[in-house]
């Protein structure tokens, strides 16, 4: 499939099914700690990359096979909401299932009100904000030129205003950077403006962007949950990873999932109990000697990632 992956393990949204919207790296920001490296489609123009009937025919196949999931989440290898068809999608998939639908997104676009207008009909948004100030988000986010931060924040405000659902807010905590006493209550007052449902923090536990980013220590974090009245997801979620492509060869089962989401090595174990663990160790040594995929040790792990120069 080439919009659809998973279900996947969400530690916000459960068994999640994916939707790629957008093409690969394709965002408005170039985040530090993004766990598929550094945008390589640097843009904050909206585009209608996909014709909305083809994913909504994946959808279909895929919801065929899979009965059993909490959310269907659009969010891929970018910033969905640059994606021009995101309304008619969500309409056409609110049409197939009762299947709560989540957008994963960074909210730059919510400073628009046809953007905000668009996805009313989500169950969940759940945007980002990282930062209080301009330099930091800057430093943290890497914004497209044009994209302030105070419009970002009143892009927050004015979707709160005219959304019923639930708004989950997500902080990435970057050590020494956004995990102060200060930063963490200047952002405090952030959420207290846009009157979120749900905060989640969170941490880069997968290799990311920028190699000298680290995770924030414990302590700190236990700071950060009480200060931002936040739950943590600073945590790996379990290791069950399942395909909605299962005729299709394990090798393409497995770029299929790398391509919008990098898996600890004993995940990719528990996508085939079919084959065993030297089957599994040789073909993914065969991917790697096709300098299609590679193993990132990072946080006392391996990281299996997709090459994405090789796209």
């Amino acid at each position: 499939m080439k919009y659809i992956y998973g279900p996947v393990p969400s530690r916000r949204l459960g068994k999640s099914l994916g939707i790629s919207p957008i093409p690969d790296k394709t965002c408005n920001y170039t985040c530090i700690y993004c766990q598929l490296g550094r945008t390589t489609q640097y843009t904050n123009s909206r585009e209608m990359f996909f014709p909305v009937e083809e994913i909504i025919d994946e959808v279909k196949c895929a919801l065929n096979q899979e009965k059993d999931i909490d959310f269907i989440t659009i969010v891929g290898e970018g910033e969905p909401l640059l994606y021009e068809g995101l309304g008619a999608l969500i309409s056409e998939v609110k049409e197939l299932t009762s299947t709560p639908i989540a957008i994963i997104t960074n909210g730059a676009l919510l400073s628009r009100d046809d953007v905000r207008k668009e996805i009313l009909e989500a169950d969940v948004v759940l945007p980002t904000l990282d930062a209080y100030s301009e330099e930091m988000f800057r430093k943290i986010n890497r914004p497209f030129k044009d994209i302030k931060l105070v419009n970002v924040i009143e892009g927050f405000r004015e979707f709160r205003k005219i959304f019923k659902n639930q708004i989950w807010l997500e902080i990435m905590l970057i050590k020494d950077m956004n995990d102060d006493v200060k930063s963490l209550k200047e952002i405090r007052k952030l959420i207290d403006q846009i009157k979120v449902d749900r905060v989640y923090i969170n941490v880069p536990i997968r290799p990311p962007a920028e190699s000298w980013v680290e995770i924030p220590p414990s302590n700190r974090l236990i700071v950060a949950q009480e200060i931002l009245k936040a739950e943590s997801i600073a945590h790996f979620e379990e290791l069950l990873v399942d395909s909605v492509d299962r005729e299709s060869p394990p090798f393409n089962q497995i770029l299929n999932i790398l391509k919008r989401h990098p898996l600890r090595n004993e995940q990719v174990y528990t996508l085939f109990p079919s084959m065993s663990k030297k089957e599994i160790d040789s073909l993914l040594d065969d991917m790697k000697s096709e300098d299609l995929i590679e193993p990132i040790e990072y946080n006392n792990k391996t990281f299996w990632e997709f090459k994405r120069s090789k796209l």
